[in-house]
């Protein structure tokens, strides 16, 4: 089977994170992917965990696997004219600087475009294209106390807690594909090409949900609430005999099942409890602390069983082991292996969108530091050996 985004050229400039989960699935549904990189390589090649072996980045690996690597000093006058030359023919530029170092480097939107008029140049950067702070450097946790997560984010006596994944990289990486995408389907309707300008600060605002229309509609400003939820009770987790369980019931209906499976019938007929609404307000104490008791005298699974039969959302809390060995986890290919060069096996996530026709999949390994120069720039090995000894590669 083919895939999505085979025969398509993608010129990568990206570092660090949210650029390159960008360019990573598009290389994971079979867009041609060229990662440049500055000589010597890219700043998260020093992000652990590194191989003792190889010296390798297991970061820097899971997010450029199914991409040709090659350097390029973009400074010199050589290494502009090289990448004038490679995005020619490029139906996509994806770049992740800080707002006005592309035009300083001379490969700015307006630049590129007047060398291909119909590529889709999109732009990944902490506070976007425009805006009295574009110029501002970023990263994740930055994006997530700005926009608005990290006081939203733990315990109310504590301080505030970033979420431990970068979300704003990730998600920010996701909207660059999305843009990608939707640009794709425009270029195929016109024929043109366009600029895509997706902010951190941006992404992270957009994922407050609940929290905005709170303050927009209701007049007060969320705090954090550990993992009690301002719009549904009980939603929340509990400590267990083994660990802990988070639980969502969500509507009347489940919390009337609810009621029964922990044997306190008469929560139905308490005023406090009798719709979402009311029990969203008096959720604390009386009824978390009664949830509370009754999920410890069970173990994790216990409880997970009880539910599932009722049909009422529940899961474990899973370390990192146990979920990767979890058996949907494997079933669904979200683990897979691949040989690299130098580190040998490498165990890491899989492709995330289940295409029936198009899937997508983990064919190689990130590239070692400029491996692919001489393919890409269709160079002789004594080329590439001048170009090197002038700085240029």
């Amino acid at each position: 089977m083919g895939k999505v985004f085979e025969g398509l050229k993608v010129v990568d400039l990206t570092t660090a994170l949210n650029g390159p989960f960008c360019t990573m699935f598009l290389g994971d549904y079979g867009a041609d992917v060229i990662k440049i990189e500055p000589v010597g390589g890219e700043q998260s090649r020093s992000w652990g965990p590194i191989d003792e072996k190889s010296g390798e980045s297991g970061f820097y690996g899971f997010v450029n696997r199914n991409k040709k690597g090659c350097t390029l000093n973009l400074k010199s006058e050589k290494g502009l004219e090289m990448f004038y030359e490679l995005v020619k023919d490029a139906d996509v530029l994806v770049e992740n600087y800080r707002g006005g170092v592309t035009k300083r480097l001379k490969i700015d939107y307006d630049t590129i475009k007047k060398i291909n008029p119909n590529i889709i140049y999109a732009s990944g950067s902490g506070f976007g294209q425009y805006g009295p702070i574009t110029h501002r450097p970023c990263y994740d946790i930055v994006a997530q106390a700005m926009g608005g997560m990290l006081n939203l984010t733990g315990f109310k006596e504590n301080d505030p807690v970033k979420v431990g994944p970068s979300v704003a990289d990730h998600v920010a990486g996701i909207y660059l594909m999305v843009g990608v995408g939707m640009a794709l389907y425009h270029r195929e309707k016109t024929g043109e090409g366009q600029h895509i300008d997706v902010s951190m600060f941006d992404v992270i605002f957009s994922l407050l949900e609940n929290a905005i229309v709170n303050y927009t509609m209701g007049g007060f400003i969320p705090e954090r609430n550990g993992n009690v939820d301002p719009s549904i009770a009980p939603f929340d987790v509990y400590a267990c005999k083994d660990g802990f369980v988070a639980l969502g019931v969500g509507n009347d209906k489940l919390f009337n099942k609810f009621a029964n499976i922990i044997g306190h019938p008469e929560l139905l007929e308490d005023e406090r409890y009798k719709d979402n609404v009311s029990r969203c307000d008096n959720y604390i104490p009386d009824l978390q602390n009664l949830i509370r008791e009754w999920c410890a005298d069970y173990k994790k699974g216990e409880i997970e069983e009880i539910m599932d039969e009722a049909g009422i959302p529940c899961g474990p809390v899973l370390n990192v082991k146990e979920a990767i060995e979890h058996p949907h986890i494997q079933a669904r290919d979200m683990m897979v292996h691949c040989e690299h060069p130098t580190v040998g096996d490498m165990y890491f996530q899989g492709c995330v969108i289940k295409l029936s026709e198009t899937p997508g999949e983990v064919e190689t390994a990130p590239p070692l530091v400029g491996q692919h120069n001489r393919e890409v720039f269709g160079l002789s090995e004594e080329e590439e050996k001048a170009l090197i000894e002038e700085g240029v590669l």
